[in-house]
């Protein structure tokens, strides 16, 4: 769904320039407490501590995963947006963050999304699928039982419902500034018609994915933080709460260090985006259709980055085409997993120099 420079005038990518910034800055203050890093930090931002170094690694996941397009209908595809990922992995504020690297690494390095419509693409794909997604995500937490398996179907509604948000937003952003004079209700009506398809994609994604890590580490979860489960003992062929268990306890974690899921996670991306990427479908995914049914891409232009030597997923000069775009793919999650993790980093270090002696001084 990344939106190019000409779809949207001027002054409201202006504006949605503005609101992208103002998320960001907010999000770089809620970040440090999802990232914890203070000495007196409460169990939640001790948590932040394990996950702040995945944080980088989600972002580039993210990225891997959306050179995957898989086709929705004839003739149309669809790829991750990745904001509920995102979100329910490392915390909404984080998420926000994850998304907009990404975007920022696509639209420079790949011409992927205008640079002019930066603000519109952040607006719409990072914050409106974020916000969205988790909110929904913590509202059927609390309602579903307390359970490993629950945080997991959460996951799928809430991506599930992300993704035609998202299109409902940029069709309310087309209404306030599209170049071009076409329906707004056709406009509704296509891109939320073929984003509900999408979407079912996102959320089997995003279900697989949240259920694979907090099937081995569900203290890595920012969703699952707070996750208990009593202690069962098999009697007789049934399960029955094991004696002297006096209330909930931690759910039990295979092991304290992330490193093996960090390279695990860096593995797999490289893998998808370096190999599998090359058999994902070439159909234009569900923006590119509408856009190209409905006429509103008649005053699209081009990339200012359309010359970057590695423009459309592929290096430049590279013939080979598997070769090209898999080793655009490898680029692509290197670059996104080093900025991304160099900003997390930063932002739980400045997290760390904010508690300072005074603040952190108890009176008796």
């Amino acid at each position: 769904m990344h939106v190019p420079d000409g779809f949207i005038n001027a002054p409201t990518s202006a504006v949605t320039g503005i609101v992208a910034a103002g998320a960001i800055a907010l999000s770089l203050r809620g970040a440090r407490r999802e990232l914890g890093g203070t000495s007196r930090a409460s169990e939640a931002e001790r948590g932040g501590e394990r996950t702040a170094p995945l944080a980088g690694l989600v972002a580039a996941f993210i990225f891997a995963v959306q050179m995957l397009n898989f086709p929705v209908a004839a003739g149309t595809s669809g790829h991750l947006l990745g904001g509920a990922l995102a979100a329910i992995l490392v915390g909404p504020y984080t998420g926000v963050l994850c998304v907009s690297v990404v975007l920022l690494m696509q639209g420079i390095l790949f011409a992927d999304g205008g640079l002019t419509a930066l603000g519109v693409n952040i607006t719409d794909m990072a914050i409106v699928t974020t916000v969205v997604a988790y909110a929904l995500f913590r509202g059927l937490v609390k309602l579903l039982p307390r359970s490993r398996r629950s945080v997991t179907v959460a996951s799928f509604v809430a991506a599930l419902v992300s993704v035609p948000a998202a299109a409902l937003a940029f069709t309310v952003l087309y209404w306030i500034g599209g170049t071009t004079d076409v329906a707004i209700g056709k406009v509704a009506t296509a891109m939320i018609g073929v984003h509900v398809l999408i979407g079912i994609g996102e959320a089997v994604i995003t279900a697989l994915t949240v259920g694979a890590v907090i099937a081995v580490r569900p203290d890595l979860v920012y969703g699952a933080r707070g996750l208990r489960q009593r202690l069962k003992l098999r009697v007789n062929g049934e399960l029955v709460d094991a004696p002297g268990a006096s209330g909930p306890q931690p759910a039990p974690v295979a092991a304290r260090s992330h490193r093996k899921v960090w390279i695990t996670g860096l593995v797999a991306s490289l893998v998808l985006a370096g190999f599998v990427s090359f058999y994902a479908s070439a159909n234009p995914d569900g923006l590119e259709k509408v856009a190209a049914d409905k006429g509103i891409d008649e005053k699209a232009e081009d990339h200012a980055a359309a010359d970057s030597p590695l423009a459309d997923y592929g290096v430049k000069d590279i013939s080979d085409a598997r070769i090209s775009g898999g080793l655009a793919g490898v680029i692509g999650v290197g670059v996104t997993v080093v900025a991304g993790s160099a900003v997390f980093w930063a932002v739980r270090r400045r997290r760390s120099d904010d508690a300072s002696p005074a603040s952190t001084e108890t009176t008796v």
